[in-house]
């Protein structure tokens, strides 16, 4: 059986690959042989995750005549990735890409440090914010004013407190979505709401279409749910999603579940349009594909020309093609582990059923201190503190990181908590390592890739501002400096920084 997943043609990857601008080459540097800049550029391809792993690549003519260079340069080229691990070919299956199997997934960089930790390494690994007080202490007072009569039940809610389901339905409806209570089941944050939905929909072997790049942590739910993840290529820039390459993969891989985030994602920041969203939903349901819409970063828009568009479900009035997955965790505070599901009733009762060999149900105090939130008020002014702490620390982050590291390349996103930084050709992975070493954490950007892609990436969360984000840009542009003077990393305990 093949081990391909998506397929690329050959006039895409001719675009793709003249759309790589060459670098100017040094007095007295030789121009490397055609095959060999063919090859290098489809390694770059597949590294920044522009070229997905597993994609099968067109046949050798078929791109030679596509490039306008000989079927031997093309052979060669193949040859040299198959060689170096980034080509896997079988007779009568063709040809695809992969990353060499000595080029691990990175490890580091994502969990949180232990708040001991944090006055000698500056943490960039987790995109999360301290909470927005005085709301988290008045949502929890709240909270234990309301907790008396649920103190005298056994405290088991498989699908959620009623007051709360009730309070999440009516506020799809202000936003236009008609909801009813029956459609929503509370969980235990995002991560809890999409496991319940990959067990229910994905079981083992099941493919997934994901955005390329996507949430780390998602990425690595799927991958430990044993699901086969097909990768989508992102649009350029802050674009949103390239339809054109969802159609073709809906189409051909029929994915049984597709994951995406349409708001702020995470990590580009990129928004999705509306007609984006409606293109989707409708490929989506063409191909059979239940869609897994995340919405934790939607209420982070942070600049005031912000038009948001209308939720990914709006474009699915009979429900049978998306489900919703909301959380307090981005918004509000990380620490508050409350989640839900939006979906068709039916839906709503199986991942219930489902969820008493899980964990049975969600804290009933957190419950309570969102509930609290949303029906007082409570919640619109705790979002206003998160977005005006966002701003400010990703006008800082951007400042000093154009300061420090004006090769490295990114655009700024108008809301969410991340940037995607191009690092001027820097090994993310390596950064990462060194960044250890002189005290600051940064996931390397083929955490966010499926099977090593964006190699030359890392992920800048808002998670610091002013003078510590000024800190932060110092020493990357130190890790920086590291990686190119060839300095091995030693160990894997984080390193203080020595002023």
């Amino acid at each position: 059986m093949a081990q391909w997943t998506s397929a690329m043609g050959a006039a895409q990857l001719a675009r793709l690959l003249n759309s790589q601008q060459d670098r100017p080459a040094g007095p007295g540097t030789r121009r490397p042989p055609a095959y060999r800049a063919l090859a290098d550029g489809i390694r770059l391809l597949v590294l920044e995750g522009r070229v997905p792993v597993a994609a099968r690549l067109p046949a050798e003519r078929e791109l030679a005549l596509a490039l306008s260079v000989s079927r031997t340069t093309v052979a060669a080229a193949y040859e040299a990735l198959r060689t170096e691990g980034f080509l896997e070919s079988r007779r009568g299956a063709g040809s695809w890409t992969s990353v060499p199997a000595g080029n691990p997934l990175p490890a580091r960089g994502l969990e949180p440090l232990p708040p001991e930790a944090l006055g000698s390494v500056i943490d960039l690994g987790c995109a999360a914010l301290p909470a927005p007080e005085p709301w988290l202490t008045r949502a929890v007072h709240g909270a234990l004013e309301e907790l008396p009569p649920y103190a005298h039940t056994h405290g088991d809610y498989p699908a959620g407190l009623p007051a709360l389901r009730a309070m999440i339905a009516e506020r799809y409806t202000l936003r236009g979505i008609p909801t009813m209570p029956e459609q929503i089941m509370v969980t235990t944050g995002a991560m809890g709401a999409i496991d319940a939905i990959c067990h229910l929909f994905a079981g083992r072997g099941e493919r997934v279409a994901v955005e390329s790049p996507s949430y780390a942590n998602i990425l690595q739910l799927m991958r430990e749910a044993g699901a086969r993840l097909v990768p989508v290529a992102m649009a350029d820039g802050l674009s949103g999603w390239d339809m054109d390459r969802w159609r073709q993969v809906l189409r051909d891989a029929a994915p049984r579940l597709a994951y995406v985030v349409a708001d702020f994602h995470n990590p580009t920041g990129a928004l999705a349009d509306d007609d984006q969203r409606r293109q989707l939903v409708d490929a989506a349901r063409s191909a059979g594909t239940v869609l897994v819409a995340d919405e934790t970063m939607t209420e982070l828009w942070l600049d005031d020309d912000v038009d948001m568009p209308r939720p990914v479900c709006g474009f699915d009035p009979a429900g049978s093609t998306v489900i919703t997955v909301g959380s307090a965790s981005k918004a509000f505070w990380a620490g508050m582990r409350i989640g839900w599901v939006r979906a068709a009733p039916d839906v709503i009762r199986s991942l219930v059923s489902a969820r008493a060999y899980a964990d049975l149900g969600t804290p009933v105090l957190e419950q309570l201190a969102v509930n609290w939130l949303f029906s007082t008020g409570g919640w619109e002014q705790a979002v206003e503190i998160r977005r005006g702490q966002a701003r400010e620390n990703r006008d800082a982050l951007v400042a000093a990181v154009r300061r420090e590291l004006p090769d490295w390349e990114f655009e700024v996103p108008k809301g969410g908590l991340t940037l995607w930084v191009r690092t001027g050709g820097l090994s993310g992975s390596r950064l990462a390592e060194m960044g250890e070493r002189v005290g600051v954490r940064v996931p390397s950007g083929p955490r966010f890739g499926v099977d090593g892609a964006f190699e030359g990436y890392v992920r800048l969360p808002f998670t610091v501002g002013g003078a510590v984000a000024e800190e932060a840009a110092v020493r990357l542009a130190a890790a920086a400096r590291l990686v190119e003077n060839g300095v091995s990393g030693g160990g894997d305990s984080p390193r203080t920084f020595v002023a």
